[in-house]
């Protein structure tokens, strides 16, 4: 960790543009969102020679991972020394942990770290036909062989498992989990680029259409298509390109129990408990330190559990921590998923937490930005059987 430390940092971010339904293709987006942050950095094509993403090229569910390191490479003709993608990974954000250790070890000078989607055009163009997912004809194999046959086809299904046993075990109620929901739709008004932006009340939540119990429709995150570019360089270049570099004080991507979403250890709590505790272990920064934190909120339970396994209150104590919403908005404690997470914003998966962090360590949030401009951010990826968190500083 002390190399990554001392030698990688990020010097440019970029997003595509947005929305549901773009008919865009996703080399399109993600051509865009890299043309974007190499303006933000500072960078051209000829400047970069590694690209890292997650889960790489995927064509068995439609739009979930249009695009691979060679799609990309081809398009804007990059000389590469190193790129990687692979979907086995702590988080979709293992692929900026690559890229930093592929810098830190002297292999890559500028990284481009991609997550692009486009369901919301694949699904629209199936005309009707049903979409592959887990158990849907084929042979079903792995961890899923012990969900599938109970129905539990869906990851609603399978977070709700977690949130009904934290419900039971510490009394967390459905008011309490809710003012996530309430509060990313506030922020998410503030952002420009989210996809639900009128504001909902807690009343609007607790009516909503229950979808897997505990969790109803504005628990579930939304999805989208967009690509989301991190662009990871050599500390001493980026000190001399665009922008002030967002170092790495610690990265937490342990994983010490099963990888399986019924047999963790604890069902409470999920892999995010791991790669919480090792955040903080290459630091001596505490959670009291952190300004801002952008969340996984695939499902609003992930976010709360953050909370809890992070150290921003104690386990159990989330419901109790969140109730009202005061300590979680723009002007509390600790401001969370700032630009409305998944739940409003729309489902980047980890890349648009990061973006969104470093957008507010740079200043640059708008009317959403976090005020006393924030030096210390968390930023994370991921539930049940995977995840990765960030702590991040300015330089």
């Amino acid at each position: 960790m002390d190399m990554i430390k001392q030698r990688a940092a990020i010097s440019g971010i970029g997003q595509s543009e947005v929305g549901r339904r773009l008919g865009k293709s996703g080399l399109a987006l993600t051509v865009d969102a890299v043309m974007d942050a190499l303006a933000d950095a500072g960078l051209e094509p000829k400047d970069i020679d590694g690209i890292s993403t997650w889960p790489g090229l995927n064509t068995d569910i439609p739009g979930f991972s249009p695009v691979g390191a060679p799609e990309l490479k081809d398009a804007l003709q990059l000389n590469l020394n190193w790129y990687s993608g692979s979907s086995e990974a702590p988080g979709q954000l293992g692929a900026v942990v690559n890229a930093c250790m592929a810098v830190a070890s002297g292999m890559v000078k500028h990284v481009i770290c991609f997550r692009t989607i486009n369901e919301t055009t694949a699904l629209s163009q199936l005309k009707g036909k049903v979409a592959s997912t887990v158990g849907g004809g084929q042979q079903v194999d792995g961890w899923a062989k012990y969900m599938v046959p109970f129905d539990a086809f869906s990851a609603s299904n399978w977070v709700a498992l977690y949130a009904q046993k934290h419900f039971h075990e510490y009394g967390t109620t459905r008011e309490q989990l809710g003012q996530i929901a309430v509060n990313a739709r506030r922020n998410a008004g503030l952002n420009p680029k989210a996809i639900y932006r009128d504001p909902i009340t807690l009343d609007d939540y607790l009516n909503s259409r229950m979808i897997s119990s505990p969790l109803c429709l504005y628990d579930c995150d939304v999805p989208v298509d967009a690509s989301t570019v991190i662009i990871i360089s050599r500390l001493e270049e980026a000190r001399e390109l665009n922008k002030t570099p967002i170092r790495f004080e610690s990265i937490g991507c342990a994983h010490n129990s099963r990888y399986s979403w019924d047999q963790f250890d604890d069902l409470s709590t999920q892999a995010l408990r791991d790669a919480s505790a090792a955040l903080w272990k290459n630091t001596d920064l505490k959670p009291a330190d952190v300004d801002v934190a952008e969340l996984y909120d695939g499902f609003s339970f992930i976010c709360l559990d953050w909370l809890e396994q992070l150290g921003f209150c104690g386990k159990g104590e989330g419901g109790a921590f969140i109730e009202g919403g005061s300590r979680i908005a723009l002007d509390g404690e600790i401001p969370l998923n700032t630009h409305g997470g998944q739940l409003s914003a729309g489902r980047t998966h980890g890349f648009g937490f990061m973006h969104e962090a470093c957008t507010q360590l740079w200043g640059e949030g708008g009317e959403r930005q976090v005020a006393n401009k924030p030096q210390v951010a968390i930023a994370s990826a991921g539930g049940g059987t995977l995840a990765a968190s960030f702590l991040l500083t300015r330089d």
